[in-house]
Order: structure tokens, then C-alpha cells, then sequence
């Protein structure tokens, strides 16, 4: 469950089985006057419009059922719920919500149709948030795989200390001392400073110093841990390890930032 603003209207975002789903309850507090959802969907273009949809994304669509609805549309008396409208034609571009975040959600494609009904311009300004929730969401994704992968190539830096730098019977004190000497040798090679240093100076945050590095930041690092892994196996001191990561470290961020900005300015 994600929330959009649109024209001071908080507005639910649900996914459904990979689509996204916007609240069309929450979009009609955007429209003045007295009006329901069951008022556009009788509109007989509304009807035609999600008829065109569900044939072209929905096998299971009932279009049987719903030519018998459509060919009421337009009458005063005809009146269908969302519900009702679903149970008859197996329809997947909405879904009537119960609960906490109860309410009438329809596909993307279709909620900006409603948008539209609703107010033309508000539909811009729906289209424009959506798209800003889903870059922001693609940042994330981004974020979140370099952390991943920055955790699987731990397990490779750690595998090298455990076979090269640890000798037999020791404390399980004195292998979390080993392995934490280790990574402060990523830490301050990458960040300048062993993680005590960085609680230390950052007291109000939770978690530890790379759950708030940036994305080049995590590619960097993720190749120092390979690289350490190496240098451990080789047999080199960890005060040469750590002066030879620190400039691997600093040309990789300048090559990093400089693609970066070069990107932005093709954009």
C-alpha cells in the first residue's frame, strides 16, 4: 500500500498480482457535487472502455454477460455496482476492497479514465504523481539490489578470513574481533571511519553505517569486499590491504560520479 497527493487528495495505490491499482474512492472526494462511482460506471462510453480492456488483457472476461449490461446503459433506470459488475463478468480492472483500506480500486489504465470523468485536469496531475511514485520506487528497487548484493559478497569477504586469517580453537570473542577488524578495513577504506566511529557520531540513527550509503557508494564497497577477499588470500598485511582499498576506493567513486553526471546530462 503506497499514497499519492493529488490536488490535496490522498489517494491509496494498492498492487494486485503485479498491476497497480488505484482508489477511485479516494479520487471522487476530488470532484465537487454529489456524485458515485456507479454514475460513470453506467456511462455507456465507460462501459466500452473497460469492455475493450478486459478483452484485450483479460482471457476470462465474460463478454457474453457484459453485452447484456452494456446494452442497458443510457436507460434512466439502469444502475450496476462494481461488485455486481465483477461477479457477472469476472472483470480484473476493478476490485471493491473491504477493510482498512476498503474502497472501489481499478487498474491503472483505467483509474485515469476516472480521472478524467472526474475533472481533465486532474488527470494530468494523477498521471504526473503516479509517475513520481513509480521513479521513486525504481530508486529504491536500485538501492535495495546493491545492498543485496553488497551482503552476498560479505559472505565471500568473510569465507577468505575464516579460511586465511583465523587460526584453530579460538573464542567465538575473538572471531567476531577478527571479523569486525575486517570490515572496519572496508569501512574506512570506503567511509573514512570504523563503524564505533560512525555510531558515535551519529547517535539518533538506527542500523549501521552502510544501511544509509548511496548506490555507488554499496557498487564500490561490493567490489572492495572482492577485492579484500583476494588480497586476504594473497597474504598481504591489513595495513597494506587497507592503503591499496582506500585507492581503489577513491578512483571507483570518481569513475562512478562522473558516469552519473554524464548520464544526467544526456537525459
Amino acid at each position: 500500500m503506497t499514497k499519492i497527493v493529488v490536488k490535496n487528495t490522498e489517494i491509496n495505490v494498492i498492487n494486485v498480482n503485479g498491476e497497480d491499482y488505484i482508489c477511485l474512492t479516494d479520487m471522487i472526494r476530488a470532484k465537487d457535487g454529489d456524485f458515485f462511482i456507479t454514475d460513470w460506471l453506467r456511462n455507456r462510453n465507460t462501459l466500452e472502455f473497460i469492455g475493450i480492456w478486459e478483452k484485450v488483457y483479460n482471457p476470462d472476461f465474460n463478454y457474453g454477460e457484459f453485452a447484456i449490461i452494456k446494452s442497458h446503459s443510457g436507460l434512466n433506470r439502469f444502475k450496476i455496482s462494481v461488485k455486481e459488475f465483477v461477479s457477472k463478468t469476472n472483470a480484473v480492472s476493478l476490485q471493491a476492497k473491504a477493510g482498512r483500506y476498503g474502497g472501489t480500486y481499478a487498474h491503472k489504465d483505467i483509474a485515469f479514465e476516472f480521472a478524467m470523468w472526474i475533472i481533465p485536469e486532474f488527470k494530468i496531475y494523477i498521471v504526473r504523481e503516479f509517475q513520481r511514485l513509480k521513479a521513486d520506487e525504481h530508486k529504491l528497487l536500485g538501492w535495495s539490489a546493491k545492498r543485496e548484493l553488497a551482503k552476498l559478497n560479505y559472505h565471500i569477504h568473510t569465507d577468505a578470513i575464516k579460511t586465511h586469517l583465523l587460526p584453530a580453537e579460538i573464542t567465538k570473542e575473538q572471531m567476531s574481533k577478527v571479523y569486525a577488524d575486517e570490515a572496519d578495513v572496508l569501512n574506512v577504506a570506503m567511509f573514512g571511519m570504523t563503524a564505533r566511529q560512525w555510531r558515535d557520531n551519529n547517535p539518533g540513527l538506527k542500523g549501521n553505517i552502510r544501511d544509509y550509503a548511496t548506490i555507488n557508494e554499496l557498487i564500490c564497497l561490493s567490489n572492495l569486499e572482492n577485492i579484500n577477499a583476494v588480497f586476504i588470500e594473497q597474504g598481504l598485511a591489513q595495513s597494506e590491504r587497507l592503503m591499496k582499498l582506500n585507492r581503489i576506493a577513491i578512483h571507483q567513486m570518481s569513475v562512478l560520479e562522473n558516469w552519473n553526471n554524464n548520464r544526467d546530462l544526456l537525459k
